[in-house]
């Protein structure tokens, strides 16, 4: 090969090289145009997920498509803002939140509600369950679902407390006797009782119960009564009784222990007694003195002398009298007896057992009495009837001789 074919085809073989190289170049220019354009033309967003905040470019035409792109999955519950359906454009701030499932149990019913609130209040109101003040809740209204994402919630329900003689409606939630009065702040006294058992659970209109018991002394002096003795009196009547001594109390202190429940006494127990003085006993004399009736009905018109004397209104009674027994005053039988000689008295004036003597009647003796004998009367023992209509009222003299 001559000299001038060797470089014809050096040359030949540096324009194909020069050629690649161009094309190399071209391309290659074409390649970081294409992805300046392309980058140039991504969309920069502010993304927040869950809290996290992070900046990113996307060729996202929507939201949707943007939050497709980050691999989240939406459901209905979650919180997307904007919409998923908004256009993206630079600048744009998208918030995403994934709901959480919450358990809310009403009184050990259980249901659950799918959110993205995390205070309690919010939740409650999203669910449609109304609370009162009264409610216990866990946790409380104001503060945020535990991690456990569960809101307990005990209804309140109205309860009767009797406290003593204090009666009041309060409020309460399920809950036992003992932790019931706790929250009622009762405080119980060393006697004090609950009717109620303090494990038994408070349901609603139960009526709680607490007794008040007191338990106080009391000291009283009280009096004791005297004995009476008898003795009998030969001078005295028989069947009358004169008091030879006076009696006189005595008194006794005692001491008792008084239980009160809410403020009444419901027992009085004797603890111990002191006799304070000794009683006096009181002696009676009692007559054992028989009067005895002359037997004669001789009259004897001549008074006797000495005596107290006086004059009387008479009348006469028989022994079968209406309302006559037939035994005076004294003792005497009359109807067994029909001839003595007996009046009847006011003892105030003429001492029953006294002899005396009667104008017109004779010697008699004070041995009866009568309810219609009062003052300056007398009334004569006659047999018969009719004597005693015969002798009719008149104004006699009488004598009173012993």
């Amino acid at each position: 090969m001559t000299n001038k074919s060797m470089r014809n085809l050096f040359f030949k073989a540096l324009r194909n090289k020069q050629t690649g190289i161009a094309i190399v170049a071209v391309l290659m220019f074409v390649s970081v145009l294409s992805a300046v354009l392309y980058v140039g033309t991504k969309h920069t967003v502010a993304l927040s997920t869950n809290g996290k905040q992070q900046e990113i470019q996307t060729h996202a035409d929507t939201v949707g498509e943007l939050l497709a792109e980050q691999n989240i999955l939406i459901s209905n519950a979650d919180l997307v803002s904007p919409s998923v359906n908004t256009l993206i454009e630079d600048g744009l701030s998208v918030k995403w939140e994934q709901a959480s499932e919450i358990t809310i149990t009403v009184d050990g019913q259980k249901q659950t509600h799918t959110t993205t609130a995390n205070q309690v209040k919010d939740i409650l109101t999203e669910a449609g369950i109304n609370v009162s003040e009264h409610d216990k809740l866990t946790p409380k209204l104001d503060a945020k679902v535990g991690s456990d994402g569960i809101i307990a919630i005990e209804k309140a329900f109205e309860v009767t407390l009797q406290d003593g003689v204090n009666e009041k409606k309060v409020w309460s939630t399920s809950t036992t006797v003992a932790d019931f009065l706790k929250q009622q702040e009762i405080q119980m006294n060393e006697f004090d009782r609950v009717e109620q058992r303090m494990e038994e659970l408070v349901i609603p209109n139960d009526v709680i119960q607490v007794v008040r018991v007191e338990k106080v002394t009391d000291v009283v002096e009280e009096a004791t009564n005297f004995a009476v003795e008898t003795r009998k009196d030969k001078d005295l009547l028989k069947g009358k009784e004169k008091v030879v001594q006076e009696g006189k109390k005595g008194s006794v202190e005692r001491t008792f222990e008084i239980i009160k429940e809410n403020g009444k006494v419901v027992s009085r127990n004797l603890k111990s007694e002191k006799v304070v003085s000794e009683p006096s006993k009181k002696v009676v004399a009692v007559g054992t003195k028989v009067v005895t009736a002359s037997v004669s009905r001789g009259s004897s018109s001549a008074a006797p002398s000495g005596g107290q004397e006086f004059y009387v209104t008479a009348t006469a009674y028989t022994a079968y009298c209406n309302g006559c027994s037939g035994i005076t005053a004294t003792g005497i039988d009359l109807r067994s007896n029909p001839s003595l000689k007996v009046i009847a008295v006011d003892p105030r004036v003429i001492p029953l057992g006294s002899k005396v003597w009667v104008e017109g009647y004779g010697y008699a003796v004070a041995g009866d009495t009568g309810g219609a004998i009062k003052g300056m009367k007398i009334d004569l023992f006659v047999p018969s009837t009719e004597q005693a209509f015969g002798f009719g009222r008149k104004k006699v003299r009488i004598k009173i001789l012993d």
